[in-house]
């Protein structure tokens, strides 16, 4: 889930259970107050009403009463009315006496109105004097006060129009902060992928909270990364030029002594050359090292053939291991392409096929297959050698890692071959590992192929 989500999520919930909260307990503890209320209200009606009827009583007698108490009868929430005196004889009205209890009683004992709630209705009693100073009760029957139901549609809409506005209001806020995270994510992608130009300052220079200080600190770092990537590229340019024109020199000036040596010298001139050439080898894969792994060139890319391209090798190779009583031969060879740098595949290739001719042993042979696996090229490179212990295969792929103090040392290599094919495969988006098979190692390089093929057959060879 994403920091956007999290963020919207969590506010969106924290605001819908206030909500939530607030409706639940306003509903809860208004309840009794509102029948407190109702019960002070219809107290006060009564009063009114009753020294009406009773004004209307005493001039207009029983017949004006009757009139007056229809009247009352006929309102929304009035079932029945009546007046009574001491003895319980019904004045006027049309109230049944004997369904209000003790109602009666306590209405006559008492200054205040007086209620007999039954399920379905309410019974109200209040004393009334007439102008003679005889009490007399008024009586009502009235439908029975419910507190109002909390799930109503009206609520229900208002509830769902606060947890829409504050989904919209929380929406605003998880875009607001997460905003610069995603800018400073694909920046950090962008300078992963090459682009050290990239700057996200300036897309954030309205904001002033910590969030614009680590994208100043971001801007810090981006142009301290591309300061020591441009100090690297001229240092492999100085490099190149300080390094290989001394040794260019070199080669120049042993040629010259060669032809005036009176041949005693001749071994160690010879020694000194050779020396030469591995100085010249080692500072190149030092160089070749350097840019896969800072991404300080741009290589081209182009269609590229890897069945072409691995056969040539293969012969090479061959011809080479020839000479020293081991061979390398084509297992099986499906005609595949690419999109990549041909110096760099080359390369990777080459490296791990001398690698695995320095090591398997002699009278044995090379093996080299390449199928294709879903949207990868398998290429499996096998020696019939040592091997390498279990717990240095990871090891392998290390700048000037050797296993065993004397393999490198005794074959004259420098330790670089395996890393620059491992750093030339990641640069295509490929992987190289690394196993023991029982009878040596095998070198798997998986590289992506594009959908077009060679249009020549698979190869199958026993050379």
């Amino acid at each position: 889930m994403t920091l956007f989500l999290k963020i919207f999520l969590w506010f969106w919930l924290a605001m819908a259970t206030i909500v939530g909260v607030v409706f639940l307990v306003n509903w809860s503890t208004q309840s009794e107050p509102l029948a407190r209320q109702w019960q002070t209200f219809v107290g006060e009606a009564m009063n009114v009403n009753s020294q009406t009827a009773v004004q209307i009583y005493e001039n207009e007698g029983v017949e004006g009463l009757e009139l007056y108490l229809k009247r009352l009868n006929g309102r929304q929430r009035i079932n029945s009315v009546g007046l009574f005196d001491r003895q319980g004889n019904r004045i006027g009205g049309s109230l049944d006496v004997r369904e209000t209890g003790d109602l009666f009683d306590r209405g006559f004992n008492s200054s205040e109105p007086q209620f007999h709630r039954l399920p379905d209705k309410t019974f109200a009693a209040s004393t009334v004097n007439l102008s003679d100073g005889t009490k007399l009760l008024y009586m009502l029957e009235l439908k029975r006060f419910q507190a109002p139901a909390f799930f109503t549609n009206r609520l229900l809409l208002q509830i769902l129009a606060v947890v829409l506005t504050a989904g919209l209001v929380c929406y605003a806020l998880a875009s607001y902060l997460t905003s610069p995270i995603r800018k400073l994510g694909k920046a950090t992608r962008d300078i992963a992928a090459g682009d050290l130009s990239v700057r996200v300052g300036p897309e954030l220079s309205n904001r002033r909270d910590e969030l614009a200080h680590l994208a100043s600190d971001f801007d810090e770092m981006a142009e301290r990364i591309e300061s020591l990537i441009e100090s690297e590229k001229r240092l492999t340019r100085d490099i190149s030029h300080e390094l290989r024109s001394p040794l260019a020199r070199m080669k120049v000036a042993l040629e010259l002594l060669r032809g005036r040596s009176n041949g005693e010298s001749d071994t160690l001139i010879t020694r000194i050359d050779t020396e030469s050439d591995r100085l010249n080898e080692l500072i190149s894969q030092i160089l070749t090292l350097s840019k896969l792994e800072t991404g300080s060139e741009e290589f081209s890319r182009s269609d590229l053939n890897l069945k072409s391209i691995l056969e040539s090798l293969i012969a090479d190779a061959d011809f080479e291991a020839r000479a020293r009583d081991r061979s390398v031969e084509t297992v099986k060879i499906e005609g595949l392409r690419m999109i990549g740098n041909e110096q760099l595949v080359r390369q990777a290739f080459d490296n791990v096929l001398r690698n695995a001719v320095l090591y398997t042993e002699q009278g044995t042979r090379v093996e080299v297959s390449m199928e294709r696996e879903g949207t990868e090229a398998v290429v499996t490179i096998e020696d019939h050698g040592p091997g390498v212990p279990e717990e240095e295969i990871d090891s392998l792929f290390k700048p000037f890692y050797r296993i065993g103090e004397a393999r490198d040392r005794k074959s004259g290599g420098t330790g670089l071959g395996l890393a620059i094919a491992q750093r030339a495969v990641r640069s295509h988006n490929g992987s190289i590992t690394a196993r023991n098979t029982g009878n040596g190692l095998a070198v798997t390089i998986r590289l992506p192929v594009s959908e077009a093929r060679s249009a020549s057959p698979a190869v199958v060879t026993t050379a």
